[in-house]
């Protein structure tokens, strides 16, 4: 079976037999290893004493004080940072644990959006693992990474925000690409390829090059990929079943749940739930509806048993979408919660 997504530190893991994946010291070090927290040349014996007592032991205990003595401001804040993060990681035992205790956290998110990429991309390379089809991974890269979609003709096409901007401004050839840029001289065009079913094999080549735009029309085979990528998401963190489908309007006068797989989802549904008035501005930016059924009804608390769920996914006014794969998750309603 083909690997993909090799910088996802997937390798740096083990897999309980549920296939969470366990915090090794091996992972954590990756952490201590990063360009931000790597002593510069200039760095302080003190900065230097602690990333290699780290580098030996990545779950030794740094105090305050310890800190203090980083003579350089930075460094003391960006290892406050990953120190926080290794600590949660540390307690939570599994990266799956770790990513919705930081969800379910009542004083709320406190680690950098980075790290909880991060710990998506990761998760998911553990949930996909031995999967034979591209279409389906390029879906999976929306869960983890922003897209820039495009509409044209009807069709609604999702590239990856980051290599967008990239072309954009240096034309593929990074700091050279930024001379040119600035020096106003046309670049080249750059056309990403669509991927799909009938091609989904050119993703085995670039899996981390995130340069394949995904087609996100309803009942094409890049959204039906996306339903079962959050299927599977659902399944692999609480063990629970579901089927997820695309719909194209919400006509239930019994509509009891939603939830919106990004902020401008959540948003839009409740506004609609609530009655109140959706201008049709927000209305274009309206991406798909899904109905979620639990197969289990006996999962779901007694008033809502074999009651479908809805889900929105909606682009921000500048054409981004940013999922937010743990609303599915923390808002899921299960009879365990209620």
């Amino acid at each position: 079976m083909t690997d993909f997504w090799r910088d996802s530190g997937f390798g740096l893991l083990e897999r309980k037999p549920n296939g969470h994946l366990v915090v090794t010291d091996d992972f954590l070090r990756a952490y201590f290893q990063r360009p931000e927290i790597r002593p510069p040349d200039e760095a302080c014996a003190a900065e230097r004493a602690l990333h290699e007592a780290l580098l030996k032991n990545p779950r030794e205990a740094v105090s305050s004080p310890r800190l203090d003595r980083l003579a350089d401001s930075d460094a003391r804040n960006n290892y406050r940072i990953v120190l926080d993060f290794r600590d949660r990681l540390v307690k939570a035992g599994t990266l799956e644990a770790c990513y919705l205790d930081v969800f379910l956290d009542s004083a709320g998110v406190a680690i950098p959006p980075l790290f909880v990429e991060q710990m998506s991309h990761v998760i998911l390379r553990s949930q996909l693992d031995g999967c034979a089809d591209g279409l389906r991974l390029r879906a999976a890269e929306t869960l983890f990474r922003s897209q820039k979609v495009t509409i044209n003709d009807g069709s609604i096409m999702a590239a990856d925000a980051e290599t967008v901007d990239m072309f954009a401004t240096t034309g593929g050839f990074g700091n050279l690409g930024q001379l040119v840029a600035q020096a106003q001289t046309p670049l080249r065009t750059v056309d990403l390829d669509v991927i799909g079913e009938d091609n989904a094999d050119i993703y085995w080549d670039r899996d981390s090059r995130f340069d394949t735009v995904l087609n996100l029309n309803f009942a094409g085979d890049g959204l039906d990929a996306l339903c079962r990528v959050l299927e599977g998401w659902v399944r692999h963190f609480l063990d629970v079943a579901v089927s997820i489908q695309p719909v194209q309007r919400i006509s239930d006068e019994k509509w009891v749940w939603h939830i919106g797989l990004d902020a401008e989802g959540s948003a839009l549904l409740n506004d609609l739930y609530n009655g109140v008035e959706v201008g049709e501005g927000r209305l274009a930016r309206l991406l798909s509806l899904f109905r979620l059924d639990v197969d289990d009804p006996a999962l779901m608390p007694q008033a809502m048993a074999g009651r479908p769920i809805y889900l929105a996914m909606c682009m921000t006014e500048d054409s981004v979408l940013r999922l937010k794969p743990q609303n599915l998750l923390v808002n899921l309603p299960l009879a365990e919660r209620a």
